[in-house]
């Protein structure tokens, strides 16, 4: 039984099939429409993921895992209108080693909207033998064998009791588990937690032309993590396009971003996004969406140091959250989602030593990325409460023998080709900091790396950019 019909659910029920599991999908929201992906996109009503309003990518670890263990979604993917975007097109045109090189070829993004890819998911676990989804449905709570410690049912919203020997939860930020355990007397292990210290704004535009109107100059996006904001474009499906801009919360001088007018002045100030914004280029087809992104989790109930129910499994985002910024949300549930399969394949008696298995699994897969964007976002919201404060940025603190940091490695990467590929497998989940940091010979170039490539355009001063807003709003500044 998995509770959740999203990213993490869907892929689980497709992963546990595969192993000859009988699966039943219990999903909060309505069925889909059984339109177009391009239709259905825009009527499917989804109250419990509210990210879903909002700019996502699937980076090269999901391209990866569709690949692998399911083709047909990535073929699906690519007839709905989904481009694959080779990330090496992006190698910055002065740097060294830009020859073609062995694994290249895994970096690749996927262009789509996470409704999109939702829905291509929904339909291809659907037709699966000995899967079931059931929408309009809760599940409020699971049952217990004390004896043995493990899961033998889940009680619905309406009532209902039914029989389970595995129960997956893939209730994503809402983590029901937590509950689930708490409400059946399970003592709960700490979470780890750190701010993500973001709120976000997000809409989406239709290109009028099939020619892309800009360099996508981060392989998969447009834009970066500037100073003091953040401002991104993403490719989609069936040539539309996302805009996401960041501030901290509570940032007063510019929630004008909640407007169009505000949020259309900032995306053009933004360097490398203006283009896709001319007049006859594109339109766009949504309002402004917001959200403040929770902080980064990882949750004690997915960890080793929770007291173990047998046959109980967080997934996803469920048990680890991290900053949208990485777009690594949708990858993670897709590994994590096979990863259990592939165990619980190889140990198929439901008891604690499965469940401490899959726990070290699970530590294993997120623990470097939650430690990854914890530390990056306790120096961003740093230098972006400083720039808010007019105060001077913190520079980030390393020993002389202590790896460089991620400016360090961004500078190195714009003239040596291989220090890029390494950086790029971290962006895109297919290496940790730790793999790509623990090489001697990285750590070399890095260090030896020539002047960098001119940096990247400038991007407008915090006092610019709020001026811009607020004119935009017809605010006298």
């Amino acid at each position: 039984m998995i509770a959740g019909g999203s990213v993490a659910g869907l892929a689980s029920a497709m992963a546990l099939s595969g192993i000859g599991y009988r699966v039943l999908v219990l999903e909060r929201a309505p069925k889909p429409p059984q339109w177009s992906i391009a239709e259905a996109t825009s009527w499917w009503k989804r109250p419990t993921v509210p990210q879903g309003l909002h700019s996502h990518t699937l980076t090269s670890l999901g391209v990866q895992v569709l690949r692998e263990r399911a083709p047909q979604v990535l073929a699906a993917a690519r007839v709905a209108g989904a481009p694959t975007l080779d990330l090496t097109d992006a190698l910055p045109a002065s740097s060294t080693h830009r020859a073609p090189e062995p694994g290249d070829h895994e970096l690749v993004a996927l262009g789509c909207r996470r409704s999109s890819l939702e829905l291509i998911l929904h339909r291809a676990v659907s037709d699966l033998p000995g899967v079931t989804i059931r929408h309009d449905t809760t599940v409020d709570g699971i049952e217990l064998d004390r004896p043995a410690q493990r899961v033998r049912a889940v009680a619905t919203g309406g009532g209902e009791r039914i029989p389970a020997d595995i129960v997956v939860d893939a209730t994503g930020r809402r983590a029901l588990s937590h509950t689930w355990l708490r409400n059946a007397g399970i003592p709960l292990a700490a979470d780890r937690t750190s701010p993500a210290g973001l709120t976000g704004y997000s809409r989406f535009y239709r290109l009028k032309s099939s020619t892309l109107p800009g360099l996508i100059n981060r392989g998969n996006a447009v834009g970066d993590i500037f100073s003091h904001y953040a401002g991104v474009l993403h490719p989609g499906d069936n040539d539309i396009f996302s805009i996401a801009l960041a501030t901290l919360p509570g940032d007063r001088a510019l929630h004008g971003l909640r407007t169009r007018a505000g949020f259309t002045a900032a995306a053009l100030a933004t360097p490398g996004l203006a283009p896709w914004l001319e007049g006859g280029v594109s339109a766009p087809i949504s309002p402004v969406s917001a959200i403040t992104s929770p902080p980064n989790a990882f949750w004690g109930t997915a960890s080793t140091q929770q007291s173990p129910v047998a046959g109980l499994f967080p997934v996803g985002d469920a048990a680890c959250i991290t900053n949208p910024l990485f777009g690594r949300g949708m990858s993670l549930a897709l590994e994590h989602a096979f990863r259990l399969a592939d165990l619980l394949a190889g140990r198929p008696d439901v008891d604690i030593a499965q469940r401490k298995a899959v726990a070290r699994m699970t530590q294993q897969l997120f623990l470097p990325w939650y430690e990854q964007s914890a530390a990056s976002d306790r120096l961003r919201i740093a230098r972006w409460r400083a720039a808010v404060d007019g105060t001077p940025a913190p520079a980030p603190v390393r020993t002389q023998d202590g790896p460089p940091g991620f400016d360090e490695v961004a500078a190195a990467a714009r003239s040596d080709g291989t220090v890029w590929r390494g950086l790029t497998r971290i962006l895109m989940t297919l290496s940790t900091p730790a793999d790509v940091f623990g090489d001697d010979t990285f750590l070399a170039r890095v260090r030896q790396a020539g002047p960098p490539a001119p940096a990247r355009p400038e991007e407008p001063g915090r006092d610019e950019l709020v001026r811009r807003v607020m004119a935009a709003e017809g605010i006298l500044v």
